[in-house]
């Protein structure tokens, strides 16, 4: 028997435009799909020859398991089958793809990995911002607010690192978290909630570190959001209302 191959394919933060040509390609040459909670459902109209299982993983839900969704994948993939794993946003970051790529290269399984774009960058394009911007930072760190263990990241540490910080999963913890963070940066320092980045939806506010938890929850932001905090944020509130920022206020894009 033939043995199939694996797809880890990144389907982007929503809006189907921003999937890759090749991205596309696969879908189309698939026999099964294997599609996150948080992908477009739009995007199986690209797949029309193959078997969908929504295998969906959203944080404080009911999920499918990480095991059985392994094992879905092998499963097809050795019945000669193409699998084609689609993930939200980019599949290497926070979406378990190290997990899976173990068991396929245990079974040896052949794999192909389409990268794609992450929430993070679509959260700073939707705010018009560069995350690496040369006037107020060395870099950005992409951190994820749910540790294995359950216990919290080292919030101090990540904020002396001067660079922009793009937190993921982090709105349960939200106002822990920057509470953490102003144990080491001032609390003046921007910061800015995208809910639904790069969708139809995307909704976001920027304020203070010291305000934006308590604007962003009566805003009534949730997940899916993306937190981001550092200079390089105020970008987004200074070139249309640096008096409203200097003064604690913030700012909402629906």
């Amino acid at each position: 028997m033939t043995t199939g191959k694996v797809t880890l394919l990144s389907a982007g933060p929503g809006d189907l435009d921003l999937l890759t040509i090749r991205a596309a390609k696969r879908l189309a040459s698939a026999d099964v799909v294997l599609l996150d909670d948080l992908v477009n459902p739009g995007i199986v109209a690209l797949a029309p020859q193959a078997r969908v299982i929504r295998v969906g993983k959203r944080g404080g839900c009911k999920s499918t398991p990480q095991a059985f969704i392994q094992r879905l994948m092998l499963r097809y993939a050795k019945a000669g089958q193409h699998v084609v794993r689609v993930k939200g946003g980019d599949a290497l970051m926070f979406g378990r793809a190290g997990e899976e790529l173990a068991a396929l290269r245990q079974a040896r399984i052949p794999c192909e990995i389409l990268n794609g774009v992450s929430s993070g960058f679509a959260a700073a394009a939707g705010l018009g911002i560069s995350l690496t911007h040369r006037d107020h930072c060395q870099g950005v760190t992409f951190v994820t607010a749910h540790l294995r263990d359950h216990s919290e990241p080292d919030w101090a540490a990540l904020a002396a690192t001067g660079t922009t910080l793009a937190i993921y999963m982090g709105m349960s913890r939200i106002e822990n978290l920057c509470a953490a963070l102003m144990g080491v940066l001032p609390a003046s320092t921007p910061a800015a909630v995208v809910q639904a980045a790069g969708t139809a939806e995307e909704r976001s506010v920027i304020a203070s570190l010291e305000r934006i938890a308590s604007i962003a929850l009566e805003a009534g932001l949730g997940s899916p959001a993306v937190i981001l905090v550092g200079n390089a944020i105020g970008e987004a509130v200074l070139s249309v209302m640096p008096e409203a920022f200097e003064q604690g206020s913030a700012l909402r894009r629906a």
